[in-house]
């Protein structure tokens, strides 16, 4: 091939256009391998924010990049000569661009470069809690009704919030589950919000993940340690043993809380005292509540929850009751 026609090839050559996306939930920064090789071999980079999280380090690493937003032609013309043109793309995507380039090439008037979209950091399980945490700074700051919220006013959301997730569980209605874990999930995030500003024993939703982190830890030690389990049972023994050396407690009894719904209850001190190998008789008295204890500690023994159990007859007596009334 002649010089003359090198030179025409080279400048018909399409190019290559590369659009560079970053999660905003991992620092800044912290790019790829293959980001970070396209950034330092591209011909030309270009940011149509110049206030992009990203534009310091890139600076930084000797990556110059001009603040502009091109067109999707000004960018196809940018790629003549089989130039690569790298787009930081800014928190929407570039929708305008990427859609103009694609009327560019349904249009047939032009030799489309080579299109890449390269992402350069991934989130990581778990990266919307981030998001989550955000929100609901912004929305402790700057809501009239959340801004007054204390843990004591809050306190029956989190209680309805978990029946209604144990329904939407005995229902067996999948989008109603993740909506309820995602309402009982704004209720941490919420209490510990407002321990933030606690002025004497202040911590965070971090220190909250840390404490449940450690615990999980220390209590699955045929998990993270030496010790080994191959049953439920066994596991249950090592949790209940670990958390017995934490509670420091003097009797199985400590820690159920005695405010829960009455069969919970019952049925949660029967399983206590049957796991720690306690022979205690149910205590005799007369009237419906001792008979209750006994269905309850009866049923726990059966190894089911009465208070599902109950749940699950009342709902059959519910519809019988609309039968009748033609509802």
């Amino acid at each position: 091939m002649n010089t003359t026609a090198a030179a025409h090839s080279t400048e018909a050559a399409p190019g290559r256009i590369v659009l560079l996306t970053t999660s905003h939930r991992v620092a800044p920064g912290l790019l790829s391998w293959p980001a970070w090789r396209a950034l330092h071999g591209a011909d030309r980079v270009l940011c149509a924010d110049g206030a992009h999280p990203q534009l310091p380090y890139l600076r930084e690493a000797g990556v110059t990049v001009d603040e502009a937003a091109p067109t999707a032609e000004d960018l196809v013309a940018a790629c003549a000569g089989g130039r690569t043109v790298v787009v930081v793309a800014t928190g929407e995507g570039e929708p305008a661009l990427t859609d103009g380039l694609a009327r560019l090439a349904g249009s047939g008037r032009v030799s489309m470069p080579e299109l890449e979209l390269l992402p350069a950091s991934y989130d990581l399980p778990g990266a919307r809690l981030l998001d989550l945490v955000q929100v609901m700074d912004r929305i402790r700051a700057e809501c009239p009704w959340s801004s007054r919220q204390t843990h004591q006013g809050l306190a029956k959301y989190a209680i309805e919030e978990a029946y209604e997730l144990v329904e939407s569980i005995e229902a067996g209605d999948r989008g109603e589950l993740r909506e309820e874990l995602g309402d009982v999930l704004l209720q941490v995030v919420f209490h510990a919000r407002i321990a933030e500003e606690d002025a004497e024993e202040p911590f965070s939703v971090d220190d909250v993940a840390g404490g449940i982190v450690t615990k999980l830890i220390h209590r699955h030690p045929h998990v993270f340690g030496d010790e080994s389990a191959t049953t439920p049972e066994e596991v249950k023994e090592h949790w209940l043993r670990t958390k017995a050396v934490e509670k420091r407690r003097a009797s199985v009894t400590d820690g159920i809380p005695l405010g829960q719904p009455a069969l919970a209850l019952a049925a949660k001190l029967a399983s206590r005292a049957r796991t720690a190998g306690l022979a205690v008789p149910l205590p005799r008295g007369e009237g419906i509540g001792y008979t209750l204890l006994s269905l309850a500690a009866e049923a726990e023994s059966r190894g089911t929850d009465p208070e599902a159990a109950l749940r699950a007859a009342a709902r059959t007596y519910r519809d019988a009751i609309r039968r009748t009334e033609g509802v």
